[in-house]
């Protein structure tokens, strides 16, 4: 049977359903394809057991109760339109190609399973999203722009960004309204009493997930639920923290610029990577050290004036110090006492125990030891992006 002639078939049984005859759900278990000119309307359930992943037409979801899309395999379209005022219901992902609208409704996945999602597939856009429209559970991106995940919890729209150099792979977000002392959806709880010594407090009402293998800056969002008064008074003293899964503890993953009050805003991190973090959320800096010092996390020793070297601001103030920086196999790179703002670190191996010295290292991960008279040893993870 022809693509064309199934999609004759398929408007034929949503007409004998929008007259009165019963059926529960359209189930498609052979190949539709929705042509360029096409469009349906789905008013009843879904279920996709066969291929509905090549289509150029519009789709759209329309009932004033909820409706639900299920089945074996997953549908792609390329137009979405959801207008479902009871919550459309993902049991199956369902793919955007090229642009989706909130209508009314929200588009509700399983939070305990993140590969059912709402995917957008070619950085497709989507419009008309709000405190009553959004996805709640998991979206994904693959993509080559920055975006914006339309995700959220308790009625409100909370979105997570991220640059377009996480989009090339799959990335996937979630927004959770809940402690993360006492998930949910997840195997493990995250103290938020567990923290580095570069922050004073974590949130306790709120956190993202977001999984992706590529490093991004990621910008996170708050209103005035999010309690953010509780943590600072200053928004300058807040910062994105991660619960880093090699430590089991929150560590600090910065402010590279925020902006709003203490009502509402966003905020938005160093470079990370975010496979290395659980989950994340809002923490504040210890008022008692981090007023005074601030640490630059990532380094790109490309000459762009950029963030070329190591920069720990205000260590002028401590001049009896000694830094150390190890790479991921606890080999000493670099080693330097009286560290300061004119001789920084630039990606060089350097120093009395180093290998290689004077040679480049490789881009990754590192992890450095600020030792300093009189106060706790500072440590943590910096960057080298070439």
């Amino acid at each position: 049977m022809s693509t064309i002639r199934t999609l004759i078939i398929v408007l034929t049984i949503l007409r004998f359903s929008f007259s009165g005859f019963s059926q529960e759900a359209f189930h498609n278990f052979g190949s539709i394809q929705i042509h360029s000119a096409g469009q349906i309307g789905f008013h009843i359930d879904v279920i996709n057991n066969g291929e509905f992943d090549n289509n150029i037409g519009r789709v759209g979801f329309y009932n004033e109760n909820s409706l639900m899309v299920s089945g074996d395999n997953k549908p792609v379209f390329y137009d979405l339109e959801i207008d479902v005022k009871e919550d459309l219901i993902l049991e199956v992902g369902v793919g955007v190609g090229h642009f989706q609208e909130f209508i009314n409704g929200r588009v509700i996945t399983p939070r305990d399973e993140k590969n059912v999602s709402l995917d957008y597939i070619h950085d497709a856009p989507y419009l008309g999203e709000g405190d009553d429209r959004y996805v709640d559970g998991y979206a994904s991106l693959v993509g080559d722009l920055n975006f914006s995940f339309p995700v959220g919890d308790d009625f409100r729209l909370r979105p997570l960004k991220i640059d377009s150099e996480a989009a090339t792979e799959t990335s996937r977000a979630a927004y959770f309204f809940e402690n993360p002392n006492t998930p949910n959806y997840f195997l493990e709880s995250f103290d938020s009493e567990e923290y580095d010594d570069s922050l004073f407090g974590v949130s306790i009402f709120e956190f993202w997930d977001l999984d992706g293998n590529k490093r991004t800056q990621v910008t996170l969002t708050w209103d005035n639920n999010s309690n953010i008064p509780t943590l600072v008074e200053n928004i300058e003293d807040l910062r994105v923290v991660g619960w880093n899964k090699a430590l089991k503890k929150w560590v600090n993953l910065g402010n590279t610029n925020v902006i709003g009050d203490l009502n509402n805003g966003e905020i938005s991190s160093d470079v990370i990577t975010p496979d290395d973090y659980e989950v994340l959320t809002f923490g504040s800096s210890n008022r008692l050290f981090d007023g005074d010092l601030e640490i630059f996390t990532a380094v790109s020793p490309n000459g762009d004036g950029m963030n070329d070297t190591f920069k720990i601001q205000g260590l002028s103030k401590f001049p009896d110090n000694e830094l150390f920086i190890y790479n991921r196999w606890g080999i000493l790179v670099f080693q330097k006492e009286a560290y300061h703002e004119n001789q920084n670190f630039e990606g060089i191996s350097e120093g009395r125990a180093t290998i290689s010295k004077e040679s480049e290292l490789p881009e990754g991960t590192y992890y450095y030891v600020l030792n300093i008279t009189g106060v706790k040893d500072r440590a943590g993870y910096l960057y080298i992006n070439r």
